[in-house]
């Protein structure tokens, strides 16, 4: 009995420690993979849809004429957006998206603020310690391409004798004075 209360414990203890985040990691990707799969099966309530506007500087990118058919999924700020068409300027990115609402809200019932911790100080209104902010090229955190290389399929015939050059004098001779030192 003692045993397998000490078991019960231990399991109990080990689920809080990794187990609990494994669990918040797998349902994430669970609604993840539902979003994609309503993407693909063209299940999109298009009123849903909105469009988001980043400021980028590309100066020199071609402007695209169009919205082009590129999935992917974008985090701004606190919420979680799985975008359908990307068009692209040199001054702005423009996203059409869907907002994936239940990922946000498994983030975010995920995250312990510091709020909820005893013991950690905070500043004389009750809100966190400020912290120097980041710049804002760490803001966003983007895929904008993907690429992918292969090789064309060229082989060469193996050689399987070994190559081995013996050197009787292992010094070489210079062909000429070093330069003076430039200061």
């Amino acid at each position: 009995m003692k045993r397998f209360f000490a078991i019960v414990l231990l399991s109990i203890h080990l689920f809080y420690i990794g187990g609990y985040s494994l669990l918040f990691q797998y349902y994430i990707n669970k609604a993840d993979e539902q979003m994609v799969k309503e993407i693909f099966d063209n299940k999109i309530d298009t009123t849903q849809l909105i469009q988001l506007k980043i400021p980028v500087n590309m100066p020199t990118i071609q402007d695209w004429t169009d919205y082009e058919v590129v999935e992917g999924q974008i985090q701004l700020k606190d919420a979680y957006y799985n975008y359908v068409r990307l068009k692209m300027t040199h001054d702005t990115m423009y996203f059409v998206c869907l907002p994936n609402a239940t990922k946000t809200r498994l983030v975010n019932a995920n995250i312990i603020t510091a709020k909820e911790i005893a013991d950690v100080p905070l500043s004389k209104k009750g809100q966190d310690p400020v912290s120097k902010k980041a710049n804002a090229l760490s803001d966003y955190n983007l895929q904008a391409f993907n690429y992918s290389y292969s090789a064309q399929g060229i082989f060469q015939k193996l050689n399987q004798a070994p190559v081995a050059v013996i050197s009787d004098d292992p010094f070489i001779e210079s062909p000429g004075k070093p330069p003076n030192f430039i200061s």
